[in-house]
């Protein structure tokens, strides 16, 4: 089966930061990812917003931000797509984080960055797809680096080592995730992503 990301996220800029194209690319992917139940309806939703991230992307095609969340929404609708057309979709979404990356690999609490680490490892590698675990592995390792106060980028780099069995190293990164302060202008995200990392920690806990 063609898992791809979930990828991300929402990575710590502020909101009043962000140009209010990508304020909005932001704040819909919270209400659909986390508030419509998965289903045909989260999916058609998730699609529509693709259009418009692709829009943003191209009418701002030098800002990381928009590229970043074009690449992230893209990503989503890899996660929720048919393994036809799955495939596509993730290529799509690396193009547009490998620009994002290009342009300032640090920009968004490392959002490109992270992204990308999270493609190569949830994408099967070859000869179906791209994924590549040592390079995921890197990228996520300089996602830390560069965003220590990253929440995504540390629930990412602790799902990819729980992944890999390395449940320990995890643990130890999950607890860090969960010290970092909470953003208060992002109560969605944060409440569900601080779920997912005690939902792991507990696994971890359990010997699961």
């Amino acid at each position: 089966m063609f898992i791809v990301a979930l990828v991300t996220s929402p990575y710590a800029l502020a909101a009043d930061a962000l140009s209010p194209e990508v304020r909005r690319l932001q704040t819909t992917w919270e209400t659909i990812k986390f508030g419509v139940p998965e289903g045909d309806d989260q999916t058609n939703q998730m699609n529509a917003l693709g259009q418009d991230a692709d829009a943003v992307a191209a009418k701002f095609p030098e800002m990381p931000e928009a590229l970043i969340w074009d690449g992230i929404i893209t990503s989503e609708r890899a996660s929720m797509a048919s393994s036809f057309s799955a495939l596509g979709l993730a290529k799509r979404a690396r193009d547009l984080l490998e620009r994002a990356y290009t342009i300032d690999p640090a920009r968004l609490d490392a959002g490109a960055t992270t992204s990308l680490g999270v493609l190569y490892y949830r994408v099967p590698g070859f000869p179906i797809g791209f994924g590549d675990k040592a390079k995921a592995r890197q990228l996520l390792e300089e996602a830390v680096r560069r965003a220590p106060n990253g929440l995504d980028a540390w629930y990412f780099y602790g799902d990819f080592l729980y992944s890999q069995n390395e449940r320990q190293k995890a643990a130890a990164v999950f607890q860090q995730a969960l010290k970092i302060p909470q953003r208060p202008d992002r109560p969605l995200w944060e409440k569900n992503r601080r779920l997912m990392i005690e939902e792991l920690l507990a696994k971890i806990e359990a010997g699961k």
